[in-house]
């Protein structure tokens, strides 16, 4: 990495300023990609920038550095913190030595001591950086993938080819522990299109297995395997609605190794299942949603049950993998890809050259086949009535081009409508989560995971598809809808702005009066001031 990100944090911004002038950065290897006054802000930049280096001061309002450093290194661990701490703080801040922080600078600062320090701390994120790229580790990596017998279970587990009495045979030979008592397929993908500059493919395939089963196999008891080009973890968790928490920390596993290597990795998250058995089921899902990357973008984890619930299931309609590889295309791919589709499966199926027998029989599993994609997904269209058998004699009076047509039709319609029920889902969560907030706005423990909670998706995903249809995150939003409350309430009644602060769902005055002028530019009592001599 040519240059480490830095946030500066001291509620005193004459000192920021100071410390960015004094230090020649780049020449230390570090940007500095900003700063805050207090820690509620840094925290909110931490999440946005993820910096490398944070540098706070002790004593700040609203939120000190020591919090801030509980809070940072609780939810970024690998950030490094220098603290700022004045002479009659040190001792104190010496206490705190389980914060792993990377230095203690007293105050006034002085330049040459942080430019040593800065110069200090460039050579140890090298050398952590170097040892995650070294191509000797990642050889070391990859020369320890799993012993034949467990890749030889796992393959088989995989493609669903072991009965469930076996199981307990094939594990105790492995040496391999599954206690559950749930289970989740997770499929990681890495895109060879995208690779860091001079990096194996084979040597990054390793890379991402050991880091996967270091980030999330130890917290999910997983099992780590290699599988037709793929990594591949078999998860286990205590109850089925961990599912959002392992969603959000696999997200954030993407975010990860685009950060530290540069790939760019997607993982796909199948349906959560009671047996071992039923893993190939997982697989096939996580698979799936691994493919709607194309729709939703990659570096992030796709759970295949949040974007398309009624998908969850086995995603086989037919033996005909033709016939599947359109039902592929009407959820994924464009009109073209459909038609390319339709054509392909008509041209494998060769309708027109089977007996007439066969070809009734034909007739009868693509309309068999439709019927149930339609079913499974809850689409409603007229080219099904109650009795089959009138749709059957009017699929065989059609010629090869006419059923070609009707076949397009039907695959655009069934399209359309996955759309409007994929957009009417996300908008039903999104309306729940505004009625939420105005129900609920004055509850100061409101909060995104309180939210994703009750809606049961994971804060990853409602994020992503909440700013997509609103335009704000999440935060900002209830943030505006309570400032818009407070400055009605403020011109509306005589109440004070300790008063209105609670009712808005902020127990400090001070803070709310700091969020209120960031958004407004005022004070509270300035507004009101303003706002009723106007009326006057």
């Amino acid at each position: 990495m040519d240059r480490y990100t830095v946030l500066l944090v001291d509620d005193e911004e004459d000192v920021i300023q100071v410390i960015m002038k004094k230090l020649n950065w780049e020449e230390l290897g570090f940007s500095v990609a900003g700063y805050a006054c207090n820690g509620v802000k840094a925290l909110e930049l931490v999440e946005e920038y993820q910096p490398d280096v944070v540098v706070t001061d002790i004593k700040m309002p609203y939120m000190d550095g020591m919090e801030l450093s509980h809070r940072i290194k609780a939810e970024f661990p690998l950030t490094k913190i220098l603290i700022f701490t004045g002479f009659d703080e040190f001792e104190y801040a010496r206490e705190a030595v389980h914060l792993e922080v990377e230095e203690y600078i007293l105050k006034p600062v002085n330049s040459m001591e942080l430019t040593k320090v800065f110069r200090q701390l460039k050579c140890k994120l090298d050398q952590e950086i170097s040892e995650k790229q070294n191509v000797e580790i990642l050889r070391k990596y990859y020369m320890e993938s799993l012993p034949l017998r467990q890749a030889n279970f796992y393959s088989m587990l995989m493609e669903g080819r072991i009965c469930e009495n076996e199981i307990p045979r094939y594990l105790s030979e492995c040496q391999l522990s599954f206690q559950g008592p749930f289970f989740c397929c997770l499929v990681v993908h890495t895109s060879m299109n995208q690779l860091p500059k001079d990096m194996d493919p084979l040597l990054l395939s390793a890379s991402i297995q050991k880091q996967a089963e270091e980030r999330l196999g130890e917290r999910w008891s997983a099992k780590v395997f290699p599988y037709l080009g793929n990594t591949v973890l078999l998860t286990q968790l205590k109850n089925e609605n961990e599912i959002t928490e392992l969603t959000d920390e696999c997200d954030r596993f993407c975010k990860y190794i685009r950060h530290i290597i540069g790939a760019v990795v997607t993982v796909g998250i199948g349906k959560v299942c009671a047996g071992i058995p039923e893993l190939s089921q997982s697989y096939a899902g996580a698979r799936e949603a691994v493919s709607y990357r194309v729709i939703y973008g990659s570096s992030r984890a796709i759970n295949m049950k949040e974007i398309v619930p009624q998908e969850t299931g086995n995603a086989v309609f037919t033996n005909d993998a033709e016939l599947s590889g359109l039902f592929k295309m009407i959820r994924l791919g464009s009109q073209e890809d459909i038609i390319n589709a339709v054509e392909k499966y008509l041209h494998h199926a060769s309708l027109h050259e089977r007996s007439l027998q066969q070809y009734h029989i034909d007739i009868m599993e693509l309309a068999s086949a439709l019927y149930r994609f339609s079913v499974k997904n809850e689409i409603v269209v007229e080219e099904f009535p109650g009795d089959m058998r009138k749709l059957y004699g009017s699929l065989l009076d059609m010629d090869s081009e006419v059923l070609k047509k009707w076949l397009i039709d039907l695959s655009f319609s069934f399209r359309r409508e996955l759309d409007n029920a994929r957009n009417r889902s996300t908008k039903s969560f999104v309306s729940r989560a505004q009625e939420y907030v105005y129900n609920n706005y004055g509850d100061e423990g409101l909060s995104l995971d309180g939210v994703c909670h009750m809606l049961g998706v994971s804060n990853s995903y409602f994020s992503t598809a909440f700013k997509k249809k609103t335009g704000s995150s999440f935060i900002g939003y209830l943030t505006d809808y309570r400032m818009d409350q407070a400055s009605r309430l403020l011109i509306e009644t005589n109440e004070k702005s300790y008063i209105i602060a609670q009712k808005v769902g902020y127990t400090d005055p001070n803070y709310f009066s700091y969020v209120f002028k960031r958004r407004f530019g005022v004070s509270p009592n300035r507004y009101r001031t303003e706002h009723t001599e106007s009326e006057a």
